[in-house]
């Protein structure tokens, strides 16, 4: 059985990422209301040339949109940065 940090690096491969890194908060929200319904918490870093001329929030739904069913059960909050190579 896949992590739910393995299912999201293989959906956000779909961006084509020179640089990905998913961080497991989860263990930090113990108790919370979205932990006991099996929903973790994440922080997001994607470098993408799919972000170019993006706004943050275009660049925010693309990623949702890219992870989409995995939004909707196993993350419960996703903090996400997300930049183009020039912007590293």
């Amino acid at each position: 059985m896949s992590t739910t940090v393995q299912l999201l690096e293989a959906a956000l491969q779909r961006l084509a990422p020179e640089h990905l890194d998913i961080q497991d908060d989860s263990a930090l929200h113990a108790g919370h209301a979205g932990a006991r319904d099996g929903g973790g918490h994440y922080t997001l870093t994607i470098v993408s040339a799919s972000f170019a001329n993006l706004s943050r929030v275009q660049r925010h739904r693309l990623v949702y949109q890219t992870l989409g069913e995995l939004m909707t059960g196993r993350v419960h909050a996703l903090a996400i940065r997300a930049l183009t190579p020039e912007e590293l």
